[in-house]
């Protein structure tokens, strides 16, 4: 981990830092979280450490230890599968509301962050693919126009940055999910609503059957199943 900066967002920094170490498998499922270590690794005080810990345990990134303290979280199939019905449902209306009300912007941005996910598969880089796909699926929030979509799933992001690390760190040859984001981002720009929503809950669905296979198999050690 680098030392961070002091900043107003100091939590966010620090707990974005520790979900990297997780979705890069540094953190391994079971292991005991350490304020004092992550705080000096980082560079920073003990209480911002305790706040992003707070935030990672609400949103199930971490368990309560036996005993006490805190220890990164299992993935739960089950879980997962929940999380990505929730997603389905909220990012079809997203892109839907998105054609209806942004497509142009949606053709003139839309098309750098297509280019920055390909390279992203392309240098191998978990942390990358992961950051890619998650900026992408914030864009598409935002060109909906409806406040409330980012933060309805931002617990679900967080959760899914777990999937796709879990996967992609047991040597999971990554699915070329740029060529359906083209595709979502297309009908988007032409402002086919219905269209952009069938396509991101059908994005959502093959991802969730994609995932849960990998986490159930036995090769993936480490995991509740």
């Amino acid at each position: 981990m680098k030392a961070l900066a002091t900043a107003p967002n100091l939590v966010e920094q620090v707990r974005d830092a520790l979900l990297d170490e997780i979705a890069a498998g540094k953190l391994a499922p079971g292991d005991r979280i350490i304020q004092e270590q992550i705080a000096q690794a980082l560079g920073v005080s003990r209480q911002p450490v305790q706040q992003a810990l707070a935030l990672l345990r609400n949103q199930g990134v971490l368990h309560d230890a036996p005993g006490r303290g805190l220890i990164v979280a299992r993935l739960d199939p089950e879980h997962v599968q929940h999380m990505y019905d929730m997603r389905a449902v909220i990012e079809g209306l997203a892109c839907r509301r998105a054609a209806e009300t942004n497509a142009d912007k949606a053709a003139k941005l839309g098309p750098a962050l297509i280019d920055a996910g390909r390279r992203a598969v392309a240098s191998g880089s978990v942390a990358k693919m992961i950051a890619a796909d998650i900026r992408f699926h914030e864009f598409i929030y935002g060109l909906s126009g409806n406040p409330l979509v980012g933060p309805a799933l931002a617990t679900h992001l967080t959760y899914t940055q777990r999937v796709m690390g879990e996967v992609l760190i047991n040597n999971e040859k990554p699915r070329d999910i740029w060529d359906q984001h083209v595709e979502i981002l297309d009908a988007i720009a032409r402002g086919d609503g219905a269209r952009a929503e069938a396509l991101a809950r059908e994005h959502i669905t093959q991802a969730a059957v994609f995932m849960i296979e990998r986490l159930k198999a036995p090769q993936v050690e480490g995991l509740a199943v």
